[in-house]
Formats: C-alpha cells, structure tokens, sequence
C-alpha cells in the first residue's frame, strides 16, 4: 500500500507505476557491520529445549507398558535386582549428563 499516492489539491493521484523487482543476487551490496559492534545472537527458551528434547524421545510401546503395569499391579514389579539396575543407570546418567 505504500505506493498509493495521497490526495492532492489538484485532484487525486493515481498509484505508483509498477515495476519488477530486482533478482535476490543482483541487489547493492550490504554495508558491514561496524568495528566492534556486536554480532547477531538467538536464544532459545527453556521451553523451547524441553520441547526439542522430548521431541527426541523413542517411541512408547504400549504392550511393555501395559505389562509393566501389570507386574506393578501384582507386586511382582519392583525387584531388588531391578531397583540396583535402576540406580547404577540413574548414576550413570548423572555422571554423563
């Protein structure tokens, strides 16, 4: 809209004239930033990690989990050799992370 010309005291002016645009490779040249000013950054929120990271989980697989509650259900679940396993991965998953 900002080639539609105002209202003059002679009457109306018409739109600008169209005209093509410049190919992307073909425009002047960009000035370089100055000396010592500082360069382009991005932050990416909090939210926007914890998104990205549970984007990259596996997939569930509902028949373990479903087996599991089951186990759970029953008390046949939480085994002292399972609870060990659990803790060494947990520490290992500390010491890594």
């Amino acid at each position: 809209m900002n080639n539609i010309r105002g209202i003059y005291s002679n009457g109306f002016g018409g739109p600008d004239p169209i005209r093509p645009q410049k190919p992307a490779g073909s425009s002047t040249p960009q000035a370089a930033a100055p000396p010592g000013a500082a360069p382009d950054q991005v932050e990416i929120s909090p939210i926007a990690q914890l998104l990205h990271k549970i984007a990259q989980l596996p997939d569930i697989r509902a028949e373990q989990v479903e087996q599991i509650r089951q186990q759970i259900a029953a008390g046949g679940y939480e085994t002292p050799e399972k609870l060990s396993l659990a803790l060494d991965r947990l520490l290992e998953e500390y010491q890594t992370g």
